[in-house]
């Protein structure tokens, strides 16, 4: 099975120019063969907290359609970021859509410090089955706790599927930690990061994943829009370009 890391560049609050992008995304992975695709955090917003109750959208919303639509042509299926209301607060969430089957989302459970103005902790933990796997999705700063990934073990999850939002120091620490989370729990481990400007920094790129012994597979750079296409059935994995249109 191939699964599919997007490393991209959001534009600050556009939902509609970067839910265009996401779809081209979805086009040249699913091209090459990949199953599931993932997004980094808010990516179809931006990781922006000070814009994120204006841009929060329903899973339900009739604006993300042409990603079901795309999802359900081209029998993939894709998990993006977006703000999500809920009744205590906005979300961290990650909306996602699979071919001929209802809208699901997962939240952000752990938040950082700096998040806590401006977000609610989501409440409950998701198993995502994409053809034989059982996949845990985790957002940026959770999955930095070994807790978070050894409880997705525990119930069932043989891949972790983290998308973040980082800098250089957050891509260096993570470089540190994830290849552990994989070598101690024995779980893939595939991250999805983004670049360009974020909230008061810079995304720093460094999409990757990690076998099950904790061996970086593959890799992208930490200023270009790419996918990572990690195929576990051989346990390898291929960069590949994107060309967007920028705007």
């Amino acid at each position: 099975m191939k699964l599919c890391a997007v490393q991209l560049q959001s534009f600050k609050g556009d939902v509609q120019a970067n839910l265009e992008r996401h779809l081209a995304c979805i086009e040249q992975a699913a091209a090459v063969g990949a199953e599931l695709l993932v997004f980094p955090e808010l990516s179809l917003t931006g990781y922006e907290p000070t814009l994120a109750r204006q841009a929060a959208l329903p899973v339900s919303s009739a604006r993300l359609d042409p990603l079901q639509a795309a999802c359900d042509r081209l029998g993939v299926t894709v998990a993006v970021g977006l703000p999500l209301p809920s009744p205590d607060g906005i979300r961290i969430g990650m909306p996602i859509f699979s071919p001929g089957t209802a809208r699901q989302a997962y939240a952000k459970r752990r938040l950082h410090d700096d998040e806590l103005a401006y977000f609610t902790p989501g409440d409950q933990a998701l198993l995502l089955q994409v053809g034989e796997h059982r996949l845990a999705p985790a957002i940026c700063y959770e999955s930095m706790f070994m807790a978070h990934a050894a409880a997705a073990r525990e119930n069932g999850a043989d891949l972790y599927m983290v998308s973040v939002v980082k800098s250089a120091k957050g891509i260096r620490e993570g470089y540190a930690h994830y290849p552990e989370v994989a070598r101690e729990l024995g779980m893939p481990v595939l991250l999805a990061n983004c670049v360009g400007p974020a909230d008061t920094f810079i995304g720093a790129g460094g999409s990757a994943a990690w076998d099950r012994h904790g061996q970086l597979l593959a890799s992208l750079d930490d200023h270009s829009e790419g996918l990572l296409v990690f195929d576990t059935a051989t346990a390898s994995a291929v960069t590949l370009p994107l060309a967007l249109q920028r705007g």
